[in-house]
Parts: C-alpha cells; sequence; structure tokens
C-alpha cells in the first residue's frame, strides 16, 4: 500500500504551514492505494554450518543452500524452486575447517596374508608415523614422534588344527650288501596343532588318506665267490719345504711350497703348490684356517691342485691346508703393511721360552691346548721377522741406534745399499726353519739388546750370501733365467757385493765441504761458501752463502747469526739445499753466521764472518778478499795495498721522499792525498753523491661511497650492496689498476639488509588442549612467514634462514589418575554418537562417556 501526503501550503511563499491556516472542511480525503502486488522473486535460503569432518588438518563443513519462493503476502510459507529461478550468487555450500596441523600418529597398512593355513600361523604388516598438515600434506616422520607403544606389527592367524596326515622316515640302507634285499620305511600319523607342535596319532586317524609303500626292494651287486687278495697301497705323502720367505721388495709373481711361512708385500702375486706322491694332484682338496678354501675372482685352485691367488691382499691372510687323503700339511702367509710391520697379530720384538708373549696369546685359559698349539704356531716367527724388518725400515730412513751401528762395522756388507735398498736387490729372502729356531731359543735366552742387533745381523748376513739359490727357488721357470742373468746366482752374489760396496753410502756423522771458490754471481751478487770472511760492498744486493754437507742420514742444516737461530723473513731465507740468502744486506747484517749439520750420529759446524764494506778497497782489507772489493765495480786500476789515492764514501742518507722520488746523499773523500788536493790519482772514477730514491709513484686505492642495498629480501645480510674501487695518484687522478696491484684491493661489493623487506617467523595463539590429561592431548597454532613491515604473508622457503616454531605441541600430560573413570578429551560425546566405543584406542580416551556401552 502506498498514501498519499496532504499538507497546508502558503500560496504565496510555497511553504508549508500549521494545518489551523487552512480550512479543515476543504482538507482532501486520505488517500490509499496498493502497490507491488507482483509475489516476491525467489531468494536463497542457508542453513547452519555441519560440524567438521577432522579434528584437524584440513577438514570440511557443509550446509543446504536452496532456492525457495515466499506464497501469499501476509504468510511464511516458502516452496523449493530451481537453483536457476535465484538471480543472486549462489551461497557456498561447503567449507574448510581445522586448519592446523594434527599431532603425529600411527598409520598402519593392510595384514599379510597368514603364513600358514592352519596350525598356528602369523601375519606382518607395516607401521608407519604420519603427520597430517594444515595444507592438507602428508608426512612420514621417525617413530619416536608417534605416542607409544605403536600398533602391533606382527599377529597370530590361522589358530585351528590342521588334518592328520602320513609322516615317513628316509628309506632305511639295504639289508644285504650283496645280490638282492630289502629297503623299509617308517611312517607314523601326525597332526599339526594350532599351537604349532606337532601330535602323534593313532594310524585310524590317517585312513582317509592313502598311505605310502614301506617296504621294497634293492640290489647291492653281484657277490663274489672267491677274493684274491689285494696288494695294500702306499699311503699319499705330501713334499714339503720347512721355510720362511720375506719379501724385500716388489717383483714378479712367487712360487711357494706348502710347509713354511711367508711375509708377502700387498698386491704380490702368488702360486702356492702341493708336491705329492701316491695321490693324484687334482684331486687335492684346500682348506683355509680349517674350512674350505671360498674361490674368489683373484683367488682359483688350477686342474693340477695348486693355488693362485693375483695380487694378496689383508682377506689372503691365514693358514693353508692342504689334504691329499689322510696326509696334510700347512702353509702360513701373512702380510707386511706400510710401515713394515707384520700386520696380524700383533708380535711383540721378542719371544721367551719359546711363547709369544703377544698380550693375545696370554689369553689361553678360555681356548683348548691344541688351539693354543695352533695359535703359537701360526705367530711362531713373527717376532724375528718383525725385527729384520725393523732393520730394514731403520737402514732406509737412516733411523739406527748406536748397538745397531756398532754391529754394522763387524758386518759391513749387510748394512750397504746393495743389499738392503737397491732396488735390483733381492726380492725374496729365504730362511730355513730349523735354523729360525735356533735364533729364537738364542734370544729367549736372556742376551742384552746389543747383542740380540748383533744376532740378528749376523743372520741377515747369512741370508744375504744365499740370495741367488734363495730367490730362485721362489720364481717362476720361466724368470729365472732372466733373474739369474742379474747377478743373483750363488757363485756371483759375493763378487756381485764387493763391487757395489764403493758406490753405496754407509752410515756416518755429518761433514761440512769447505770449497774456497766465491766470487760475483752477477755484477751485483756475492756468491760464497762458509768457513772463509766475506767482505760485502754497499753496491751489492743479493748475498748467498752456500753450506754443502754429507752424512748419513742426510744431516739437517741449522744457521745461526752471532749464536742466534736465524729464521725466513722479508730479507733472510733459507733454502732447501741448505744455502742462506741475504737480500739488500745492510750495516745490521754484519756478523758471525754459523751453519751447523746434525744427524742421528752427530753434528759439526763452519763459520762465516760477513762485514759490509764502503765502496773501495779498505785498508784492512786482506789481500785474499780482493774480489769481493768494490773497485771491480768501478776501476780495475787499483788493487787493495797498491792503491796510493782511493775514494772513502760514506752511508746513504735516508730518502727525501717515500713516494714519487726522492734523493739520498752521501759524502765522497779521497784518501792518500793532501788536504785540498783537486785531483784522486789511480783510484778511478768518482763515486756518485747523490742517487734518486723511492721512485714509485704515490698511488693507492680510492672508493666510493656504498651505493642502496638491493637484490632479493629473503632474511637478513641477503641483500648486496655495491661501491666504484679505482686506482688514483696524489693528484686525485685516476691511473691503471695495475699500478696499484701491489696493494690490498678493498672490496667493491657487501652483505647489508634492510627492516623494510626483512622477512620473520609470525605465531598465532595455541588452541585449546584436546584432552584434560593422559598422554593424548595437544595443541596447535597458525605459524606464517610474513613481511616484518606490512605484515603480508609469503611463502615458507623465504623465512628458512631461520628454525620454523613448532606448529604443535603436547599439552595436559598429568596422569588422569588410576581407577578412576574420566574422559580424557573433549570429543568423547561424538565419539559416543559415532559409535566408536567398542575400539579400544577410543574407550580408553573416553572411559566415563564409553561406561555404559
Amino acid at each position: 500500500m502506498k498514501e498519499a501526503v496532504v499538507i497546508c501550503l502558503n500560496k504565496q511563499t510555497r511553504e508549508a504551514t500549521d494545518e489551523s491556516e487552512c480550512v479543515s472542511a476543504r482538507r482532501p480525503p486520505q488517500l490509499l492505494k496498493t502497490c507491488n502486488t507482483e509475489p516476491c522473486p525467489p531468494r536463497w535460503k542457508v542453513e547452519a554450518w555441519s560440524s567438521c569432518s577432522t579434528t584437524c588438518g584440513v577438514g570440511l563443513q557443509t550446509r543446504a543452500v536452496t532456492c525457495v519462493l515466499k506464497g501469499k503476502a501476509h504468510s511464511n510459507h516458502t516452496e523449493k524452486v530451481k537453483d536457476e529461478k535465484c538471480r543472486q550468487l549462489k551461497p557456498s555450500s561447503v567449507q574448510a575447517c581445522n586448519r592446523f596441523d594434527c599431532p603425529p600418529m600411527w598409520d598402519a597398512r593392510e595384514w599379510s596374508t597368514c603364513s600358514h593355513t592352519c596350525g598356528g600361523g602369523s601375519q606382518k604388516r607395516e607401521v608407519f608415523c604420519k603427520q597430517r598438515m594444515a595444507d592438507g600434506s602428508v608426512l612420514e616422520l621417525p617413530e619416536t614422534f608417534c605416542p607409544s607403544p605403536s600398533l602391533a606389527t606382527l599377529q597370530p592367524c590361522s589358530q585351528t588344527d590342521c588334518p592328520a596326515q602320513w609322516v615317513f622316515t628316509d628309506w632305511t640302507q639295504c639289508s644285504a650288501t650283496c645280490g638282492e634285499g630289502t629297503q623299509r620305511l617308517l611312517v607314523v600319523c601326525r597332526r599339526k596343532e594350532q599351537n604349532g607342535q606337532y601330535r602323534t596319532l593313532v594310524p585310524e586317524a590317517c585312513s582317509s588318506i592313502p598311505k605310502p609303500s614301506t617296504v621294497r626292494s634293492c640290489a647291492a651287486g653281484p657277490c663274489e665267490k672267491t677274493f684274491k687278495p689285494v696288494a695294500a697301497k702306499p699311503d699319499p705323502t705330501i713334499l714339503v719345504q720347512k721355510k720362511v720367505y720375506i719379501q724385500w721388495r716388489k717383483g714378479p709373481k712367487l712360487h711357494f711350497v706348502v710347509g713354511g711361512y711367508a711375509y708377502l708385500l700387498p698386491w704380490t702375486s702368488v702360486v702356492l703348490r702341493c708336491p705329492t706322491r701316491h695321490f693324484r694332484k687334482g684331486h687335492v682338496r684346500w682348506l683355509k684356517d680349517g674350512k674350505p678354501l671360498a674361490l674368489l675372482p683373484h683367488v682359483s685352485i688350477s686342474h693340477m691342485g695348486y693355488i693362485k691367488i693375483q695380487q694378496v691382499r689383508a682377506s689372503d691372510v691365514g693358514m693353508y691346508t692342504c689334504v691329499a687323503g689322510q696326509a696334510q700339511e700347512n702353509f702360513v702367509l701373512k702380510l707386511i703393511g706400510s710401515k713394515q710391520k707384520v700386520s696380524v697379530p700383533e708380535a711383540d720384538f721378542w719371544i721367551n721360552e719359546g711363547v709369544n708373549s703377544s698380550p693375545k696369546t696370554h689369553q689361553m685359559s678360555s681356548i683348548s691346548e691344541e688351539k693354543a698349539k695352533e695359535v703359537l704356531s701360526f705367530n711362531h716367527y713373527d717376532a724375528v721377522v718383525q725385527h729384520l724388518l725393523d732393520i730394514k725400515a731403520l737402514t732406509q730412513e737412516g733411523h739406527v741406534s748406536k748397538e745397531l751401528l756398532d754391529s754394522a762395522e763387524k758386518n759391513a756388507s749387510i748394512l750397504e745399499e746393495d743389499t738392503l735398498l737397491d732396488p735390483q736387490g733381492p726380492q725374496v729372502l729365504v730362511a730355513d726353519m730349523p735354523k729360525l729356531d735356533e735364533i729364537i731359543r738364542n734370544l729367549s735366552g736372556g742376551l742384552l739388546s746389543p747383542q740380540k742387533d748383533e744376532l740378528i745381523i749376523q743372520f741377515l748376513d747369512e741370508l744375504s750370501k744365499d740370495i741367488g739359490e734363495n730367490n730362485e727357488s721362489t720364481l717362476e721357470p720361466s724368470d729365472r733365467q732372466e733373474f739369474s742373468t742379474q747377478g743373483y746366482t750363488s757363485q756371483r752374489t759375493g763378487s756381485r757385493l764387493a763391487s757395489h760396496s764403493s758406490r753405496y753410502w754407509r752410515l756416518r756423522s755429518p761433514v761440512i765441504l769447505q770449497k774456497p771458490s766465491r766470487g760475483y754471481k752477477f755484477p751485483n751478487e756475492i756468491v760464497a761458501h762458509v768457513g772463509s770472511r766475506v767482505l760485502v760492498p754497499r753496491q751489492v744486493i743479493r748475498v748467498e752463502l752456500k753450506c754443502q754437507t754429507q752424512g748419513n742420514p742426510q744431516p739437517v742444516v741449522i744457521w745461526t747469526k752471532d749464536g742466534v737461530e736465524l729464521t725466513n723473513s722479508s730479507r733472510v731465507g733459507l733454502m732447501p739445499d741448505g744455502s742462506l740468502h741475504i737480500e739488500a744486506p745492510r750495516e745490521t747484517d754484519s756478523g758471525l753466521y754459523t751453519c751447523k749439520a746434525t744427524n742421528h750420529l752427530g753434528s759439526t759446524s763452519l763459520s762465516s764472518q760477513v762485514q759490509i764494506t764502503g765502496n773501495g778497497c779498505t785498508s784492512g782489507a786482506d789481500e785474499k778478499n780482493t774480489s769481493l772489493c768494490t773497485d771491480n765495480l768501478q776501476s780495475h786500476s787499483c788493487r787493495g795495498q797498491h792503491c796510493r789515492h782511493r775514494w772513502q764514501v760514506s752511508s746513504w742518507s735516508s730518502c727525501s721522499a717515500n713516494c714519487g722520488g726522492g734523493l739520498q746523499s752521501r759524502s765522497v773523500t779521497c784518501l792518500g792525498v793532501a788536504e785540498g788536493a783537486e785531483t784522486c790519482m789511480g783510484a778511478g772514477r768518482r763515486p756518485a753523491e747523490t742517487r734518486a730514491c723511492n721512485i714509485q709513484p704515490c698511488i693507492a686505492w680510492a672508493t666510493t661511497s656504498w651505493g642502496p642495498c638491493n637484490g632479493h629480501c629473503v632474511g637478513p645480510q641477503q641483500a648486496v650492496q655495491h661501491r666504484h674501487v679505482f686506482c688514483q695518484d696524489k693528484n686525485s687522478t685516476r691511473v691503471a689498476h695495475r699500478m696499484c696491484s701491489n696493494q690490498p684491493r678493498p672490496s667493491s661489493h657487501r652483505n647489508c639488509t634492510t627492516e623494510a623487506c626483512a622477512l620473520h617467523w609470525r605465531v598465532g595463539p595455541w588452541t585449546q588442549c584436546t584432552a584434560t590429561c593422559g598422554r593424548h592431548g595437544f595443541q596447535s597454532r597458525h605459524v606464517m612467514c610474513v613481511h616484518r613491515r606490512s605484515g603480508k604473508p609469503a611463502r615458507e622457503f623465504h623465512c628458512a634462514w631461520r628454525p620454523r616454531p613448532a606448529s604443535w605441541q603436547r599439552c595436559n600430560l598429568l596422569s588422569c589418575g588410576r581407577g578412576e573413570c574420566r574422559d580424557s578429551t573433549r570429543y568423547c560425546e561424538k565419539v559416543r554418537q559415532l559409535e566408536l566405543c567398542p575400539l579400544p584406542q577410543f574407550k580408553a580416551r573416553c572411559c566415563r562417556s564409553c561406561r555404559d556401552t
């Protein structure tokens, strides 16, 4: 309805006045008129949101949205119409909820099939610790993140008895040794029960199953009526070599025969033979450490019964046993380590009463006597072999004791490099085991250390006399001819050692060689040998003092000046060859320089007096040192004391400028003439009184101010700012960069930061704890990466420069109390409505709500 409005109006002013001014009889009647008589258009009707589908992670809420049409004007009745009737945009019927991280929980896969169909089996499943994140993704976490205990991964199944069945044994041996016989089979009726145990039943329980036959005939071959005596075959035997082989250097492939010991260098190829009598070689069996030999890519057994090992390594160490029928022989193989040590097991230098004193072999109480003998046999020669290797190492490195040196004087040939260090020397030292056993008995007899050293050296000397014969037995047949031509046969050994003894060193104390030669290497450089006086003119820019030494081991050279040891500095250099270099010598470099040479056998020293002189030949100069006088650089008309007139100069003054070119001056006077004379006859050209100095230009690096901070604003100090760096002189004129190359160049860029673009983690408040007690409560909060000033969110990796705060945590971890039935979570009413109470994990948390279910 719409109504007409009636007012009292002044005709002249056309303004509303009080109604009393108008004649009430002339007032128009009230005018009413209907309007908008058409029905209302359809509109959207929205119901309330449903509860969230999940308690954490990303859940969903739904609501009903329908298009309705209102009926009569004064009625609230509506009717549902098609959605197309509503003109407005349809409101959303679904929305996300509980968008925060869930706590880690266990997630189990399906159970596998049962391992048995009856009689008690088991089935497995995989259980993972997972966490559902606020973005809907799922993370796999370590098991420690999830509540304990975890879900079961194994459970029993098929807990039923299996049907009865026949179980039978193997056939017995034939009842006859020849001719026809019988074999029997034992058959019983059994059933596997649900606990996995077998139970024997009466035969009738298996009556429904066909029973296998329990008797069968067998034939053991025809029976012979007459027997002829058979000649007894001789027992098999193994031909052994009781020797100990010690590899002295790398070389060709080595051949050995069982019965001995071999101490080898790594990566040596080996052939181990087992010669037999009355036994076929191809039928030989090999054991390693009591077990059948395992064939590897580098270990093989030939059809002739010998072992080939390509490039021996640590895994090949052990005791190899050749078995031929009832006969068997051992061969022990060991390695020599990189520091000339028997690698395994550890061996002491000396043994007492025939028992190795290694800590490992003292532990005999826990092993049998036979095992102890085997261990002792395996380590029997380690100590004496180790001492031989120590002598070799000491001789090569020069670390030789005085006792060993005294013994070497008596057995000089064994310490010559021809025997121990010559690359063409023996490949293998071979010792007879009885001889080594005698050495071991003597060493355990209470000898002093020097006597033990001498005994070992004598033994090594004896081994060296048989180098050719011994090494020939360890080479391949094809290598023996070549090896013998190198002078290693027993007839040539002595002459070869004698012929080489003169060109290989012996141990000796240091010696410094004195050489008189000295002079100018270049016009302004002096080279001299230590031991003589050295006069150095001021014009010399470099002095080299040589100290040539000899000795074995190579001596160590130390230089001292006036008793103080010299070290490398900007002007003084100690060279690897033992020489001393002095750059730009000054008056302060004058002094007594001593070269000291030292090794383990002693030390020696030699000194030189170094004096910085004037330009000319001084009156006190030694005639032998005239070659070092500066007048050699200026004039050849004057020599030492024959100079009647000579120039005398003072030291140069300090430079007048630090850079850009300065001047130095000195006084020049003529000695040997009357005062006031204008000429210095016979003294040569007058030395200069001034010279330029510090002529390098005055230049330095200069920089502009730092530019703006720009770049990717990913955390603090990740943006960069720049500045210009240039080389300029004292007049602020830019010059080429190479002119400043001897000065440290300033940096042209650096990291920077600005608060306007820095990002950081922002955390929201914690939600209410999901439980009031127990171990299952947790609470979460929002964690976002935002701009510090604007607060706008950014991707999380931009804040990765700082650890991400936790988005969830456990809470209310207090015990719920013993015997008291309480709900530990606020979702228990929902659990009861969804009928989840029968599940143990929900019933435990919602004890009170699930009590009556």
